[in-house]
């Protein structure tokens, strides 16, 4: 799994409306897949949130991080509303960001 520097915003998953995490990171395939493996200790590992339901590229890490504070200071009614919008199977998008 190559390193690669692309910032994003994304939303973890229990299951369909299940326990959601909001994250930012620079490198989304290698954080969804520390996500599913498990190798993240804290919330995502203790609600087993390993669906990536719901994500956002972005230009730099300075607006990534400005969206996840929006996206995390929303409601949880919003934040279901944009995994519907996108995604309204809640397919695990893990295998279209590639890896």
């Amino acid at each position: 799994m190559k390193d690669s520097f692309q910032p994003a915003v994304y939303l973890m998953a229990s299951q369909r409306n299940g326990t959601l995490y909001t994250g930012v990171t620079s490198d989304l395939p290698k954080r969804a897949w520390q996500h599913r493996e498990g190798l993240v200790d804290g919330f995502t590992k203790r609600h087993g949130c390993k669906l990536l339901v719901w994500y956002e590229l972005h230009s730099t890490m300075e607006l990534a991080i400005a969206r996840e504070k929006q996206v995390k200071g929303g409601s949880r009614k919003k934040k279901l509303a944009l995994i519907e919008e996108r995604n309204p199977q809640w397919r695990d998008l893990f295998e279209e960001i590639g890896s």
